[in-house]
């Protein structure tokens, strides 16, 4: 049975649109210039990062992220960048005795600022925090540990074919893709997105349901 529901970051709870349009800002190139080459470097299976380099060769992010906060324009979310199904989903996952937590490729930075959004969950956890980012099965194992339970009884969300489902499933975590966001709509026809995660979702509002109906037809 699940016992625990871990979600990922970036466009699982957080719409990320507004963070990468105050790139395209930092960049000097028009919004929606930039969402086009993102998607085109996401559709050709390409590292996300390779965006910058079409606009600026040679661009370092954790480089230009110090430059950003050193010039008063740090990288930022706050609670209206939340996906309007967040804190109801994860009160009522926590509310039906389920161990919350949540897990992506952050900095410290954006670690401290989901912490003082007061989300109703268990742990809150960064790459940063960890040393070791997805896709490593590390990062994934060092989910288990928090969890404290088994590989199958635990569940990760996550919009992310290359970064989320493939790494979790490989590992023996259950997981659910949840449609939204470039990644989870340009490789929605991938074969994988049909066939590797435990469930499909479009919205968080369907996982507690989903997860009570998977827990009622477990052995």
């Amino acid at each position: 049975m699940i016992r625990a529901v871990v979600f990922d970051v970036g466009e699982c709870l957080v719409n990320e649109a507004r963070e990468y349009g105050t790139w395209a800002d930092w960049l000097g190139v028009p919004r929606h210039t930039f969402s086009a080459a993102f998607g085109a470097t996401i559709a050709r299976g390409l590292d996300y990062r390779e965006t910058f380099q079409i606009f600026r060769p040679g661009f370092d992010l954790d480089g230009e992220r110090e430059r950003r906060a050193r010039a008063g324009q740090p990288e930022s979310f706050s609670e209206e960048d939340l996906y309007p199904d967040v804190r109801a989903t994860l009160a009522e996952l926590r509310s039906a005795g389920y161990w919350v937590g949540i897990a992506g490729n952050q900095t410290s930075r954006a670690g401290e600022i989901l912490r003082s959004l007061g989300l109703p969950c268990d742990m809150i956890a960064t790459s940063d925090d960890w040393g070791v980012s997805k896709p490593d099965p590390v990062f994934f194992e060092r989910v288990v540990e928090a969890a404290g339970l088994g590989t199958s009884e635990i569940m990760y969300v996550g919009d992310r074919l290359d970064n989320d489902i493939r790494p979790a499933a490989k590992v023996g975590i259950r997981t659910a893709l949840i449609r939204r966001g470039p990644w989870a709509i340009i490789q929605q026809n991938d074969p994988d997105a049909m066939q590797v995660p435990t469930i499909r979702i479009n919205s968080l509002v369907e996982l507690p349901s989903r997860i009570e109906r998977l827990n009622a037809e477990a052995p």
